[in-house]
């Protein structure tokens, strides 16, 4: 047993349910055992409790839940920085050429390592993880999350139309290679499966009809809707008969409980009660979606209709694996729609970057927020003494305000420590904590 001192934060209640203020808890410490948290209070009431266990004092800062990305492409980790053009350009002069790459099962390891090691950097420890189109690197990018205990959900990713030629596949061939990575890698440890055609656009009615097959194994899913309007107006052409963008997934009994969308930056209204219906939940990535120019998301009429919202990085077209910068960008853009906007606090962002995302993926019992009986996933948020967020820690009022201060000013510099289940990750290559 380990007792942890500090300022333990976190949102074990849904701020958009209620009153945001009362969806923040605060403790002092924590006892973990095992990797799971076995206790939480005071540091004078656990210590009295536990008077032989050690204690790790984290002063300074906040300990949070570990944060849990809903959306990132672990092949474009090289290809960050595109500037000047909307999405499907974008694809095809940046994106798509660094995917093919991954053909190179080497390269593949390379990239999966940089990769995940920028999520821990970071502070990311779940993650549903957009694949690549090679079923040899969808074995590196799993073995590397298993060698460094995260919780990763991914799988191959399906097309087999308006690609470039090298990252098509038959719908066979595409069942074959699925079938076999699932029955591989998924629920081992703390890894999942997410059968994830890229898009609509790039997957014929064929290859739907093959995630849906794929999905009666249980697993996951994970795809594209409502990015860019030159997006959707080809989905348009390409699927005559779909009543809509949503509908291109619906008809192949692809919206589910177990399904997370990205971006649906246009939704109809139609869209927004189908998705609450069925239990579907969107990755909001409000830095790609400015970087591409894809619209401003509108967060308020997808929570007046149910529809879960976490946050996703998307990697690629964003600004890197930083969770918080995500948060940050995220109320940018509900203060832009003005009116049409959601007012978003520190808790509202604290929410969307850890217990939101648990729960989009299906891990609310198990991460997300630091309650006794969850795996100790976390981050420890400490500032460099004399940095600027370092002063403004020092003169917040409340907690709720540093959580403000760190929203506003944090980077990857700022992550003090981080623990995947109860282990501290010191380096690349953290040992697997199963």
């Amino acid at each position: 047993m380990t007792i942890y001192a500090a300022t333990v934060v976190d949102t074990p209640g849904d701020p958009f349910a209620g009153d945001p203020a009362a969806a923040l808890a605060e403790d002092g410490a924590l006892l973990v055992q095992d990797g799971v948290i076995r206790a939480r209070g005071s540091l004078a009431a656990l210590r009295a409790a536990h008077p032989g266990e050690p204690v790790t004092r984290l002063d300074g800062g906040l300990l949070v839940p570990g944060f849990v990305d809903t959306h990132v492409h672990f092949p474009q980790i090289r290809a960050i920085g595109g500037m000047g053009l909307p999405l499907l350009d974008w694809l095809e002069r940046y994106a798509l050429p660094e995917e093919s790459k991954l053909a190179d099962r080497g390269y593949a390891r390379e990239v999966a390592a940089e990769f995940l090691d920028g999520l821990v950097a970071s502070g990311t420890t779940s993650a549903l993880v957009f694949g690549s189109h090679f079923a040899p690197a969808m074995d590196e990018l799993f073995a590397a999350a298993g060698q460094r205990g995260l919780n990763i959900t991914s799988g191959l990713v399906m097309s087999d139309r308006k690609l470039r030629p090298d990252l098509l596949s038959s719908p066979e061939t595409a069942l074959a290679d699925s079938a076999d990575l699932i029955l591989r890698w998924h629920d081992r440890g703390r890894l999942r499966y997410a059968v994830t055609p890229r898009f609509s656009l790039s997957a014929s009615d064929e290859m739907l009809d093959t995630c849906a097959q794929l999905l009666g194994k249980g697993v996951w899913f994970t795809s594209h809707l409502n990015e860019n309007l030159a997006e959707i107006a080809t989905v348009t052409e390409l699927f005559p008969g779909a009543r809509h963008y949503l509908d291109t997934y619906c008809k192949h009994g692809l919206v589910t409980g177990r399904s997370v969308f990205a971006h649906n930056v246009h939704p109809s209204e139609a869209e927004l009660t189908l998705l609450a219906e069925h239990g579907a939940s969107i990755a909001h990535c409000p830095s790609s979606n400015g970087a591409l120019g894809s619209g401003l998301f509108p967060l308020r009429r997808h929570v007046e209709h149910g529809v879960r919202v976490a946050l996703g990085t998307d990697v690629g077209a964003g600004s890197g694996p930083f969770l918080p910068k995500e948060a940050l960008q995220a109320y940018f853009i509900q203060q832009l729609l003005g009116p049409a906007g959601l007012r978003l606090t520190p808790v509202h962002l604290l929410y969307l970057a850890t217990r939101a995302g648990a729960r989009a993926l299906g891990l609310g019992d198990r991460v997300g927020d630091l309650a006794v009986g969850k795996d100790f996933d976390a981050v420890w948020l400490r500032p460099a003494d004399k940095s600027t967020l370092a002063v403004n820690l020092r003169h917040a009022r409340d907690t709720a305000d540093a959580l403000a201060r760190i929203f506003a000013l944090a980077t990857p510099a700022d992550v003090a420590g981080v623990w995947v289940r109860g282990l501290r990750v010191e380096s690349a290559a953290c040992p697997d904590p199963r």
